[in-house]
């Protein structure tokens, strides 16, 4: 593609060996499929793997299918997260109020715990499958993984959503930064709380960040078409993340009812909730988030809720059951289309470009 980007988005291209500055999310869980990673890549942009949740096994798998179908460089993200952070069991109100979900769907709460994936031996899959990039959210790896991404010439990326969360991470080594802004669908990448989850829109957060940093910047949340990319290289971005722009393209491991949501949504119909794991994250809104926001105070932290709602989850998506399944959304999902991976980056390839005219030299 011959586009004419920004030069500081020219340069992050250059870096990450891509040819235009569209980051896919990672959006672990489910929807990143390897077919909507290595499409997103064939297009020109950069496809991630969620690995998140992923066993080291089949994060490995992932990214050996990832290579089977492009040569182009792809992302893994993990999560960096406390695996010593004790499961507190859920007060009254809660349990009751779970409870009565579990008899209305006909599964019994055992409150088993499903442990999660051990970070360093997915970390050794990224390392031995010399992964281009590597994200990460939640946190901030320890010196010593850092310090092994730049002796394996890994690209490092990590997500912030205040400025001195972005602070902390140019500081930590990363060589790019996601500002992630209030409007983003998926879990909040806060790490930073003491005074309070930073909620800060994507335009009012993107210029703060590029003026105190010295790396790229990748803004996020919102953006879902040309308009939003133009506006965000504008503002001091590198390039762009975008998430639910490609929750409805046909590689994507969706749901019929998730795509149903979003083709349907309205401006108003996302909300920011604790209900489902514990740790804020944007989604259409349902039965579940609606009388669960009540107990938002009480409910408990990750990954504690997330455990206790598992069962839950998990019935809920055999029965097809929309009111109690996460759709995790941002708040451009009313501006989603339905097409492929492929298509949807020529269109937004266009669209930046009829954008870039009309705004004149």
């Amino acid at each position: 593609m011959n586009t004419r980007w920004p030069l500081k988005s020219e340069e992050f291209i250059k870096l990450l060996g891509v040819e235009i500055p569209v980051i896919k999310a990672p959006m672990a869980g489910g929807p990143s499929s390897p077919e909507l990673v290595a499409a997103v890549s064939n297009a020109g942009g950069l496809g991630s793997i969620g690995g998140g949740y992923l066993t080291p096994d089949i994060l490995e798998k992932q990214i050996r299918e990832v290579k089977s179908q492009t040569n182009n460089p792809f992302g893994v993200n993990l999560f960096i997260t406390d695996p010593d952070k004790e499961i507190t069991a859920p007060g009254t109100n809660i349990s009751e109020k779970l409870s009565s979900y579990a008899t209305e769907l006909g599964v019994e709460l055992t409150g088993q715990v499903a442990p999660f994936p051990d970070f360093e031996k997915q970390f050794e899959v990224v390392l031995d499958n010399k992964v281009r990039v590597f994200s990460f959210t939640f946190g901030i790896p320890e010196k010593k993984y850092t310090e092994e991404l730049k002796r394996n010439n890994i690209f490092v990326i990590g997500t912030a959503t205040s400025v001195g969360e972005a602070i902390a991470l140019q500081n930590a080594g990363c060589d790019a930064v996601v500002a992630q802004g209030y409007e983003a669908g998926g879990h909040r990448g806060s790490f930073d709380v003491e005074n309070g989850l930073p909620l800060v829109g994507t335009i009012a957060l993107v210029p703060q960040i590029a003026d105190r940093l010295n790396i790229p910047v990748i803004a996020s949340g919102g953006i879902m078409d040309g308009r939003g990319i133009y506006a965000s290289l504008s503002l001091g971005a590198s390039a762009v993340q975008m998430g639910t722009a490609f929750l409805a393209c046909e590689e994507a491991n969706v749901n019929q009812s998730w795509v149903e949501l979003l083709l349907s949504s309205e401006d108003v119909s996302t909300v920011l909730t604790n209900a489902y794991t514990g740790k804020f994250a944007r989604g259409i809104k349902t039965r579940f988030t609606s009388e669960m926001q009540q107990f938002e105070k009480e409910i408990p932290e990750y990954p504690s809720q997330h455990q206790h709602t598992r069962e839950l989850r998990v019935k809920a998506k055999e029965l097809n059951n929309s009111e109690f399944m996460s759709f995790w959304a941002g708040q451009g999902s009313a501006m989603s289309r339905k097409t492929s991976a492929k298509g949807l980056i020529e269109e937004l390839v266009k669209e930046y470009i009829e954008v870039s005219n009309n705004m004149g030299p």
